[in-house]
């Protein structure tokens, strides 16, 4: 059975087991932090919170005690608050803060060092990251009092700031000062707490299905939807790589940050890949690529008939196998890394895959077995590479399998290094 944490479309996992502190202050955007506060509880994060007088003003003491499952602290100087935790344990264990929303007052006082409330005495007390999401009228934003405060904390290192977002304001104007929203938040904490290990990297990325048209209204292709591609995308480029995407069509967002190339058939995913193969540091083949495509592409819609019709079939151009006989050569060429999505002798057909295209690393999963597979936000899989012990990876959310794929990956440009 598949955990609740992986039941939203978009929740990807990766934080479990994470200490997250989190700072309200007082503002309308305080419900919707309370929803991305939601997301990293659903990731596996302990995420326990801490509030200014004004921020209970909006958001109720009790609502956040009830979705983050954990006392609130609103008060330092509170004896039975102090005696619950200590007002400082918040600070001393958490891996990450998060500050949201942050007004403009929160945003002066922290720039200046004051801790007189809750939530600027933890921001103050924490050794880790603070991730700050502002939220406040545009004209408070642009104030250039404001922006001298976000410069000054910026000079600091370790604060990191996500949004404000433009559009409609509660109070009526239009401009920058909204929250971010609650998963571009979740996004920017990835980012903040990955390791560097991939920084200066290029990796090379397939994703999604390819289509391979009939005629203009009809194609054969297969149920990816590119999470899993557009996972590792995202974990390199938090692990500080320069990401190029080559995606075909999927309802997914373009990734922020990366580099996205749009395709639609394996001829046109091949001609992007090569382009973009060039100086790259690993290229992982992640694209459910389509393994035929009709031998003629009809001009005009093709009728229903009665008649039973036969569809000519010919090869499309094996994309992996194409790029790693090119590479094969190169003085550094990438690491390189496919995917097998098979119903049956999972291990022996990967390794049979593994040596025909002289690759460095495959990760095999059986397709139709368990909770994993197309269209879902879980996979389980087996790493196999040449001359070492299968790799089994046990269910988990599609982000964590990318992140030991990257880790195996990297171990091989270690080595070479």
């Amino acid at each position: 059975m598949v955990a609740p944490m992986f039941e939203h479309p978009e929740i990807e996992g990766g934080f479990r087991g994470r200490k997250i502190a989190w700072g309200f202050s007082g503002g309308i955007a305080a419900f919707k932090a309370c929803q991305a506060m939601r997301l990293f509880i659903h990731e596996g994060a302990e995420v326990r919170a801490a509030m200014t007088e004004a921020a209970t003003r909006f958001v109720g003491e009790l609502t956040v005690t009830a979705l983050s499952g954990a006392p609130v602290l609103t008060d330092v100087l509170e004896p039975s608050q102090d005696a619950l935790y200590g007002h400082l344990d918040l600070a001393r264990h958490a891996e990450l803060m998060v500050v949201a929303p942050a007004t403009a007052d929160v945003l002066a006082r922290l720039a200046q060092g004051m801790a007189n409330c809750a939530v600027t005495t933890t921001v103050l007390a924490v050794r880790c990251p603070v991730l700050i999401a502002p939220a406040m009228n545009v004209a408070m934003w642009e104030n250039p009092a404001v922006q001298r405060n976000v410069e000054i904390l910026k000079s600091y290192g370790r604060y990191h700031f996500v949004g404000p977002a433009a559009g409609l304001l509660a109070d009526g104007d239009v401009g920058f000062g909204r929250l971010a929203e609650p998963w571009d938040i979740l996004e920017a904490a990835r980012g903040v707490l990955a390791k560097k290990d991939w920084m200066g990297r290029k990796v090379v990325i397939t994703s999604g299905p390819t289509r391979e048209h009939l005629d203009p209204v009809r194609f054969l292709s297969n149920p990816s939807t590119g999470r899993m591609g557009h996972a590792l995308a995202r974990a390199a480029r938090d692990r500080g790589a320069d990401v190029v995407l080559v995606t075909g069509p999927t309802n997914l967002p373009d990734p922020h940050g990366i580099q996205t190339v749009h395709v639609v058939s394996a001829d046109e995913m091949l001609e992007a890949v090569n382009e973009a193969v060039e100086g790259a540091d690993a290229f992982i083949a992640a694209a459910a690529v389509a393994d035929q495509k009709s031998a003629r592409i009809e001009p005009q819609k093709v009728k229903k008939a009665a008649a039973a019709m036969t569809l000519a079939l010919v090869p499309t151009p094996d994309v992996l196998a194409t790029v790693a006989a090119r590479v094969r050569e190169w003085k550094e060429r990438p690491v390189l890394v496919g995917f097998a999505a098979e119903t049956e002798s999972l291990v022996e057909n990967a390794t049979k895959k593994l040596r025909e295209k002289g690759l460095d690393l495959i990760v095999a999963n059986h397709v139709g077995v368990g909770a994993g597979g197309f269209e879902t936000n879980v996979n389980e899989a087996v790493l196999v590479a040449e001359g070492a012990p299968v790799e089994p990876l046990s269910l988990r959310a599609k982000r964590e399998l990318a992140d030991a794929i990257l880790d195996r990956a990297h171990r091989f440009l270690r080595e070479r290094s």
